[in-house]
């Protein structure tokens, strides 16, 4: 499996293709997003990790290049955080979004994450009239789109594919928020609550279990 590094930053392209090259990656690097262009263009790769602010050509339009002409997942790296970055982001379809300080090993846990999903027919997550498009990041209700948060589009996902298993608050904050989180359990009700309140009638297929968490139950019978 090969992996495209892009980063002005020679530093975190060292770090990052270190930890790859010990997972048995292979690893081509990039300086700026003409460079991706152009390597991206002229091989094919399993996925591309890529910084957003760099010099010529930022991220985002280094990756609507690409994208206009190979279907190759992404992950973005940004020193900002804000959700409207991510939105910008996952609106052009990348697969994730890194912020930076980051972990290398949370780095890599995301790269295998990204690319099982790619390497898996499965995209398209259907109970009833509510239907999870994971390519698009679109989630519909009776074909009518609904507007979730990066993260509520997350915590979201985590539900359904993990649909009828009880799921504690300390294992949503992992997979959903990452190991290195710091905060608490109200984190995970507050966003369930307004979760609930965004998916209308199947908020109500995401159950309190006492003593837990929570789970998505969804029967085909209902």
């Amino acid at each position: 499996m090969k992996i495209l590094i892009v980063d002005d930053e020679e530093l975190i392209r060292e770090v990052i293709k270190e930890y790859l090259l010990l997972e048995g990656y292979e690893v081509d690097e990039a300086k700026d997003g003409n460079e991706a262009v152009e390597k991206a263009l002229a091989k094919d790769y399993s996925l591309i990790i890529m910084d957003i602010m760099m010099p010529h050509k930022d991220g985002y339009q280094a990756c609507k290049e690409i994208k206009a002409h190979k279907d190759v997942p992404f992950i973005m790296l940004s020193a900002r955080g804000e959700e409207y970055d991510k939105l910008i982001g996952f609106d052009i379809g990348i697969d994730d979004y890194v912020t930076k300080p980051f972990s290398p090993k949370e780095l890599v846990a995301r790269i295998k994450a990204v690319t099982k999903r790619s390497n898996n027919e499965e995209t398209t997550y259907r109970f009833g009239e509510l239907v999870i498009d994971d390519k698009a990041h679109d989630v519909t209700i009776s074909n009518e789109k609904i507007n979730l948060t990066p993260k509520e589009y997350d915590l979201l996902k985590y539900f359904v594919t993990n649909n009828n298993v009880a799921l504690s608050r300390e294992q949503l904050l992992t997979n959903v928020w990452g190991y290195d989180f710091y905060g608490d359990d109200r984190t995970i009700d507050t966003h369930v609550k307004t979760l609930r309140k965004n998916l209308g009638k199947y908020g109500d297929y995401i159950k309190t279990v006492r003593g837990v968490g929570y789970k998505f139950e969804y029967q085909e019978n209902k």
